[in-house]
């Protein structure tokens, strides 16, 4: 049975000492399995929640949510891995069942990020699945079941205080939401909009071509979007997501931000990056930050001669010549936005990054700027009409 209310250990900071979680029906949602969770983790867990359970219900397939402080830093379907992949996200050594494969690839896009991230499933917990989060460093889970070992297998984590949350899928909240700031009570109907291909009919631009692939990528991206804070623009390939810009107060800032995370991303599949020689014995997150460390290149010979804690042979930066080069072959991305895009600056630098197709809200007084930006480039540009901030 799940638990009609909670006490948590502390709020958002320690010194919030008082804090507790209840339902006004006197039955929580979910069941505490394991842990015990936090203030934040449980806002990670029913915002995070709800994007898996949309993307699995739109596109039936198995999926799955990296989550850090209310926006995913990762989100994606089960959709087969390459072999550069594999690799690049430190799985080519397991056999994955289709929602580990979602994990690993939501777990994939942001790695840094992901660091102690909270984790959803769309799907039961098999032990493929339980393995992966086994060797990861992660807070917590919510997912709607477990299958007995992997549950055990999970259990096992941080000396045993590894918190997992078993939602309860036939949960439906009630058609409004309350939210207290300051003595003073907020309210309005929940954000009940279903994002589906239906959204996507509306394409202005003289390249109306979308394939299935790129269909599904839109709506991976715009489903996210619908659970990140705002404001916030997406970017996704191949079923996930590849870079998320969110929360800042100008789009411009969240589509570099945005592109910079999918260009990463792709850089992190070079050959010369996959070909990286690891010292013996060297942890999975130490080889996250050596890699991270030399994408940044431009490194001085002291930082450079500190890689030689790292890596076997110490590499050469990869040039500008080389990124570039590399970057250019990035092609088909989807970048949608929570509203409309103001200005055309920001499909001049999508298009830098490989961004192919646009999905937006409209509505902007340069609507038309940013359509003749569109053509330019050859973009399909999808206008939505559809709203999706999220505080």
């Amino acid at each position: 049975m799940s638990q009609g209310e909670l006490t948590l250990r502390y709020g958002c900071n320690p010194h919030q000492s008082s804090a507790r979680v209840f339902h006004a029906s006197g039955k929580l949602p979910f069941e505490v399995l394991n842990g015990s969770p936090g203030y934040i983790n449980l806002l990670d867990a029913l915002n995070s929640w709800q994007l898996v359970r949309e993307l699995k219900a739109v596109l039936n397939l198995p999926a799955a949510a990296s989550f850090k402080h209310l926006s995913p830093a990762g989100a994606a379907v089960a959709v087969p891995l390459s072999d550069a992949l594999k690799k690049a996200y430190f799985v080519n050594d397991l056999e994955l069942s289709p929602l580990a494969t979602a994990y690993a690839r939501a777990r994939g896009a942001d790695r840094l990020s992901s660091f102690g991230d909270w984790i959803a499933l769309s799907d039961e917990v098999d032990v493929s699945t339980a393995k992966l989060i086994g060797r990861e460093v992660s807070d917590g889970i919510v997912a709607p079941g477990y299958a007995p070992e992997a549950l055990e297998i999970l259990k096992k984590k941080k000396g045993g205080n590894y918190v997992v949350l078993q939602m309860d899928e036939t949960y439906k909240p009630a058609e409004t939401e309350k939210r207290e700031v300051f003595g003073v009570v907020l309210e309005q109907t929940i954000n009940d909009k279903l994002i589906t291909a239906d959204l996507l009919q509306n394409v202005v631009s003289e390249n109306k071509t979308v394939s299935s692939d790129a269909e599904r990528d839109m709506l991976v991206a715009t489903i996210a979007l619908k659970y990140t804070q705002s404001n916030s623009i997406c970017m996704a390939l191949d079923g996930q997501v590849i870079g998320n810009g969110a929360g800042q107060q100008n789009r411009l800032a969240c589509t570099d931000i945005a592109a910079g995370k999918a260009e990463a991303w792709y850089l992190r599949q070079h050959p010369d990056i996959l070909g990286l020689q690891f010292k013996k014995g060297l942890k999975r997150p130490e080889k996250i930050n050596a890699i991270e460390a030399y994408l940044r290149g431009d490194m001085s010979e002291q930082e450079r001669g500190l890689w030689q804690v790292n890596f076997e042979v110490v590499p050469e930066p990869l040039s500008a010549e080389k990124r570039r080069e590399w970057i250019d072959q990035l092609q088909g991305v989807v970048l949608s936005s929570d509203a409309f895009i103001p200005f055309r600056d920001n499909v001049d630098r999508a298009v830098k990054s490989g961004v192919g197709y646009v999905v937006e809200t409209g509505g902007s007084l340069r609507d038309d700027d940013v359509i003749a930006a569109a053509n330019e480039y050859g973009m399909v540009l999808v206008l939505t009409g559809v709203r999706l901030f999220h505080h």
